[in-house]
């Protein structure tokens, strides 16, 4: 059965009729008479359509026949802002005051004049002495234009706390849910926000927004498990609530429930539109649990969608790496590399799947791309050492080992790495003088030499050496 939308048709017929009517007036025709009413909508259609004079020129002539009209003053003030001529609107606005203070729309232009002019106590001031004057949807629009004088001011607590006001004076409504929940964490006021929202749900519990504010501020404070109780009351009573979904997927990940986090999302994917972030997380999870190829196909789709992010490329590379397929890691590696030239780990990765394949030119090629976008910092050092160790280059491993401390400062690391150099030069005694100076600055990071070459453990004087310090420990 087609519905009769003849009544849209006969409201533009009216507004047109409104319309002739005064543009016979402005040129000086006969007219028929227009009310106040008609006078608002004529205003209104004008700034609607971005013809500001013509809808200061209809509420000038609408307020010198209704003068007494505080609607049609605050129309043409509301316009004079639009034309940054505040004083003006100011003036106007006074004498609007004096015919009805009642309307919430003078305190609101009022504001929004002494914001304009960057006077935010001014304008908190008008709304804070207003508040108490007011009932209902007014003081809760109140509370929200309050909220946001203290954004624009930086007041950010003040903001949580209208908010706040707001909800516990009308806990249903839409805009100031939404809004607290962002301010909540911006702040880290989760456990006011805890029991605000339980008050709120207390009134009504098939609110769901409430119940995924309850499930953020449990977030906020690492409480997961809570948090993924309140999501599912969430899309429980609303099944296509998809960023409580997202949300919810977030929280199994922190919990390290991978398969959980998997089917939240997926669901998420099923009723939003897609997103980059949301197939990352699905191809995380994969790689959590060690299903590369999955995790591959979830970090391609999001790619698809992210073309230039070139993380999504490195993950990719490394969820081939883990399976030791060194040449399609090198291949996604170099198309990271393409959208983000200056980066030293992806050249070190890049050198590590050739140093892998026994390719040493190109190996230390990066390594040495790696040192020189980063020479201040200790990695890129000790992976060019490493490919010149493995690949026999001893005494450059030791001039770059002098490089490295010049450059990066002197770290127990590459006392470590000095000292595998000398013994594999023959030099074992000096190189036990510098595995010593080593064991002494850290010996917790002995392993890192045994990373270097695991086969160092079959000098005995090494091995000797450092049961003698661990006794001595």
């Amino acid at each position: 059965m087609s519905k009769d939308f003849s009544f849209l048709n006969e409201d533009f017929d009216d507004l047109r009729d409104l319309l002739q009517q005064f543009e016979n007036l402005r040129a000086g025709k006969s007219h028929s008479f227009l009310d106040e009413d008609s006078f608002e909508q004529i205003i209104d259609y004008y700034d609607e359509q971005d013809e500001v004079p013509i809808a200061l020129q209809a509420a000038e002539i609408a307020i010198a026949q209704f003068p007494f009209s505080s609607a049609l003053l605050l129309k043409k003030a509301n316009l004079l802002i639009e034309t940054k001529k505040y004083k003006e609107a100011l003036q106007l606005l006074d004498k609007a005051a004096l015919l009805d203070r009642n309307d919430i729309n003078l305190y609101i232009l009022q504001t929004d004049v002494y914001l304009a002019l960057n006077q935010h106590e001014k304008a908190a001031a008008v709304l804070n002495e207003q508040i108490d004057q007011f009932e209902g949807e007014d003081k809760t629009e109140l509370l929200l234009e309050l909220a946001d004088v203290y954004d624009d001011w930086e007041e950010f607590e003040k903001v949580f706390d209208c908010l706040k006001m707001a909800l516990e004076h009308e806990p249903g409504n839409e805009e100031a849910l939404h809004k607290i929940c962002f301010w909540t964490e911006f702040t880290g006021r989760n456990e006011e926000s805890i029991r605000l929202h339980n008050y709120i749900i207390d009134e009504d519990p098939y609110n769901h927004l409430a119940w995924f504010n309850l499930g953020t501020a449990f977030q906020g404070l690492k409480l997961y498990e809570k948090a993924i109780d309140a999501y599912q009351y969430a899309v429980a009573i609303d099944e296509k609530f998809d960023y409580a979904y997202r949300n919810m997927g977030d929280a199994y990940i922190r919990l390290r429930k991978y398969a959980d986090a998997i089917e939240v999302l997926q669901k998420h994917l099923e009723i939003a539109k897609p997103e980059d972030v949301i197939y990352e997380a699905i191809g995380h999870c994969y790689e959590k649990q060690r299903k590369y190829t999955q995790a591959r196909y979830y970090y391609r789709k999001a790619s698809h969608l992210s073309p230039n992010d070139d993380k999504l490329y490195y993950k990719i590379a490394a969820a081939y790496m883990m399976e030791e397929n060194w040449e399609n890691a090198i291949k996604s590696l170099l198309n990271a590399l393409k959208i983000n030239k200056q980066s030293a780990e992806y050249n070190m990765s890049i050198g590590e799947c050739y140093l892998e394949m026994g390719q040493e030119k190109e190996a230390l090629l990066h390594f040495v791309n790696a040192v020189r976008i980063r020479p201040k910092s200790m990695q890129p050092w000790l992976q060019l050492v490493k490919g010149l160790y493995i690949f026999g280059f001893l005494e450059e491993a030791l001039d770059q080992l002098a490089n490295a401390e010049e450059k990066a400062g002197r770290k127990p690391v590459f006392q470590y790495y000095r000292a595998a150099v000398l013994i594999a030069m023959g030099k074992t005694k000096e190189g036990l003088l510098h595995l010593e100076t080593a064991l002494q600055q850290a010996p917790k990071i002995l392993k890192k030499l045994v990373e270097l070459d695991p086969a160092i453990l079959q000098h005995v004087s090494v091995v000797d050496l450092v049961a003698q310090y661990r006794r001595k420990r």
